[in-house]
């Protein structure tokens, strides 16, 4: 019979991230077959977990991959009404992004149900590589390659080092960029170009955590892999 702490059973039912979860049993907000729960307990499938007096019941985790289009925001909801990263997905589990890419950035977007690992794959210190495209205005020169690659200061400090090369693609007026980096500050591909006075016309992540769009056209989904989801346990740094 498979056992776990409490706050991870919280996390794998959708309700949190495990951190979050933590603090909700430290709230005393958690039972266990009718028991305030503590911090740290071991809990058992066959045990009842409520949260506010109502029983968590334990979603199938999906983990999801989408070519994001040009326009759609990454919420699970807008009050603008715009279109988002949900519209299309299944609904019979309560999803959400790992991250987010802007509205006018297109690309892999992961989307899942599972708070532990959206969690560890957000956290600075799992370090877990995106790649993108970027189409900048401009010619961009050697001397402002190294400065990327050595990091950029942003008004929110300086970046880690990225992995960048200069792609053999036409652009008229401008130059694509393939950039990798280990961070996910806001908007902060597009911040570290304009640094060097390149704006980014087109951007578009490609991979996330080792993985790749493949043969995944724009506005699709699919569901990950057991390997896929292996890798990026991997990558965060998680045993499974």
């Amino acid at each position: 019979m498979a056992e776990m702490r409490v706050h991870r059973a919280l996390a794998q039912a959708g309700v949190a991230s495990r951190r979050a979860a933590e603090k909700l049993v430290a709230e005393g907000r958690v039972t266990v077959n009718g028991d305030i729960a503590v911090v740290g307990q071991v809990v058992r499938d066959s045990d009842v977990i409520a949260l506010d007096g109502r029983r968590v019941q334990a979603e199938p985790i999906r983990t999801y991959m989408l070519n994001k289009p040009m326009g759609v925001v990454s919420t699970a909801s807008d009050p603008e009404g715009r279109p988002t990263v949900l519209d299309g997905l299944p609904d019979d589990v309560r999803l959400y992004p790992i991250g987010r890419l802007d509205i006018d950035t297109t690309g892999l977007l992961l989307i899942t149900n599972d708070g532990d690992l959206a969690h560890r794959l957000m956290h600075p210190r799992s370090k877990v590589p995106k790649t993108y495209e970027a189409l900048v205005d401009g010619r961009v020169s050697s001397t402002s390659v190294r400065a990327l690659r050595n990091g950029i200061e942003l008004d929110d400090g300086p970046t880690q080092p990225a992995r960048v090369e200069v792609l053999d693609r036409q652009a008229p007026g401008g130059t694509w960029l393939r950039i990798e980096i280990t961070e996910g500050r806001n908007r902060q591909v597009r911040r570290m170009c304009e640094a060097l006075g390149h704006r980014v016309r087109r951007l578009v992540r490609t991979r996330y955590g080792g993985l790749g769009l493949g043969r995944l056209q724009r506005g699709e989904h699919r569901l990950l892999t057991s390997a896929e989801l292996a890798r990026l346990a991997t990558q965060a740094g998680m045993a499974r």
